[in-house]
């Protein structure tokens, strides 16, 4: 457990307005952190700044809307974020969705990964400066166990052919994962570490709408590892990993493929429209 911190580092993460992500945004608050808040709603972050300051009277919140489906919405976030906070410590991508039927973004892109993978991937690369104006930079991305029953077609990443709903969402867990390993290995040398997690099996929103089941561990168990790869200072310079319930665990075998992973990456640059970073 990784108690009260002393620097105040300022976090931005996305998805606290529900769930895991609203749980976390608490969590990182009552360690002294400076959280801010990220929603799709004005009154969903109103609701949330309040719950947060019930609990921490001298909770320091800022707060940001954005709807991640929409790729200019996720830039326009990253300009702001980025204009109020020239160094940013951790970038939390913790939104997610759970597809019940296959749609399309406004961008044209499947809406699961749009929402799970191409906006954490796009914020993560428009923030890259600001993270490297911090002490320890650190971008933590939100995964699942379901990344393991993931399959990814890099000629079919819009999910044309053969779209089930549980097969988007464990695509876009895979492709979380994917993006952890080759961006951690592209920002080697950097201050900026990269990890990503299974939260834990929690009934949020998303299990309970999503898989139609309850889970066994509570929303403090789920935003537990969030928290400490977020704030703990032994994970300094861990980098490219991936954790659940606080511990290295094993991933998908398809992130031992480099060749896959680095061509997905480039492929996730292009659908999105970002400048690929160098290999090093």
């Amino acid at each position: 457990m990784v108690g009260r911190v002393i620097d105040q580092p300022k976090i931005l993460v996305t998805g606290a307005t529900d769930g895991i992500g609203r749980q976390t945004a608490l969590e990182l608050a009552r360690r002294g952190a400076l959280v801010i808040l990220h929603g799709r709603s004005d009154a969903k972050l109103a609701a949330t700044r309040e719950m947060i300051l019930a609990e921490v009277a001298d909770a320091r919140l800022d707060a940001v809307r954005a709807d991640l489906s929409g790729l200019d919405e996720v830039r326009e976030l990253a300009a702001e974020v980025g204009r109020r906070y020239p160094a940013l410590d951790v970038l939390l991508n913790n939104a997610g969705v759970y597809m019940k039927a296959r749609e399309l973004s406004r961008d044209g892109l499947e809406k699961t990964m749009a929402i799970n993978h191409d906006a954490p991937f796009l914020l993560s690369h428009l923030l890259l400066d600001n993270l490297r104006r911090a002490r320890q930079g650190r971008v933590v991305n939100v995964a699942s166990i379901a990344h393991a029953r993931g399959r990814l077609d890099l000629e079919d990443l819009d999910l044309a052919r053969g779209w089930s709903e549980y097969g988007a969402y464990a695509a876009s867990k895979l492709a979380n994962v994917l993006f952890t390993v080759e961006l951690a290995r592209r920002l080697e040398g950097t201050p900026v570490t990269v990890n990503a997690l299974h939260p834990g099996v929690v009934s949020t929103k998303l299990l309970l709408e999503g898989f139609n089941m309850r889970g066994g561990d509570s929303l403090a168990e789920g935003a537990a590892t969030s928290v400490t790869l977020a704030l703990d200072p032994d994970l300094a310079d861990v980098t490219g990993r991936y954790f659940s319930g606080g511990q290295l665990a094993r991933t998908n075998r398809a992130a031992d493929d480099d060749a896959l992973v680095e061509r997905f990456y480039l492929a996730s640059a292009k659908a999105v429209g970002v400048e690929p970073l160098p290999k090093p």
